[in-house]
């Protein structure tokens, strides 16, 4: 009597499990592209309440983080970090200007999809970014430790 318990309690775990995974890559599968990227008067969009983004432009300790800096020229800069961005896995380059990238990373798992732009300030030498996940609430810190990966790379000789 006991066994058929947990056998049956197994299949019905090993179901719940399975309708959440396909309910996750259906989520993730239905996401359309935000219209409303770009820079606004110059500046990326602030992060939305929710701790699934991180941007350079934005104040707070939950979003906030340090911008790229770059020696050289701006375009220097961007060949720079187009070149590391596309080294990364599951990346599709969406839009390159000579001041402005939009790269969307999708996740190996579930196939969610980040957009992370990144904006090139000449005067200063420093490269704003934005990346934040378009579904669900928290990203557990992917969004934060994807940037650094690229800060890191970036900073390479």
């Amino acid at each position: 009597m006991t066994r058929k318990i947990i056998v049956r309690s197994a299949i019905v775990l090993a179901i719940l499990i399975g309708l959440f995974v396909i309910t996750l890559a259906a989520r993730s599968a239905m996401t359309k592209r935000p219209t409303n990227l770009g820079l606004v008067d110059g500046r990326l969009r602030p992060c939305p309440d929710s701790p699934n983004c991180v941007c350079t432009q934005d104040a707070d300790e939950e979003h906030g983080i340090e911008p790229l800096r770059f020696e050289g020229t701006p375009a220097e800069a961007m060949e720079k970090l187009k070149s590391v961005v596309n080294r990364m896995p599951r990346t599709n380059l969406v839009a390159a200007g000579d001041n402005y990238l939009h790269v969307e990373f999708t996740s190996l798992f579930f196939r969610f999809v980040d957009d992370v732009e990144f904006a090139v300030e000449p005067e200063s030498k420093r490269i704003h970014f934005r990346s934040a996940s378009r579904t669900g609430y928290s990203d557990l810190g992917v969004n934060r430790r994807r940037m650094e990966t690229i800060r890191a790379a970036f900073h390479q000789p």
